[in-house]
């Protein structure tokens, strides 16, 4: 690997500074909302998963966290209105979860704030590449 330069080091630092920013203004938009952090992670990996109803282990993959604390997620989300539970269709021992009403509207209404947050950041939010290497 190449060594970094004061120009690599700076602007990893500024990126990690909007990273801290859109994190800090995630968390300020979903506590407001009435739901945590992770619950908006939750409907964001259901909504945006291409089967459109991910099983708990993908949710726990996507989250980074164990099985069994993706089980805890889901129902609380489950109590909260946001999410629903079904068995899948091909394989009756796997629990699918999709959004309910709520949860999608909840989730619109906080994916545009994200959107608003990731626009004001502009480029600082964008990964560097170390100098000399090409996106």
């Amino acid at each position: 690997m190449k060594r970094l330069g004061d120009a690599d080091y700076k602007a990893l630092a500024e990126w990690r500074q909007a990273l801290r920013r859109f994190l800090h203004a995630s968390e300020h938009f979903t506590r407001k909302a009435g739901v945590s952090p992770t619950q908006y992670q939750l409907l964001l990996f259901v909504r945006g998963s291409p089967d459109g109803a991910p099983g708990i282990s993908e949710l726990a993959e996507k989250l980074q966290i164990k099985h069994q604390s993706a089980v805890g997620l889901v129902d609380r989300c489950e109590r909260a209105g946001l999410v629903r539970r079904r068995r899948d269709p091909g394989n009756r021992r796997r629990v699918l979860v999709e959004t309910t009403r709520r949860g999608a509207r909840l989730l619109s209404r906080l994916a545009a704030e994200h959107f608003g947050t990731i626009e004001q950041l502009g480029q600082a939010f964008l990964p560097p590449l170390p100098s000399g290497r090409k996106g």
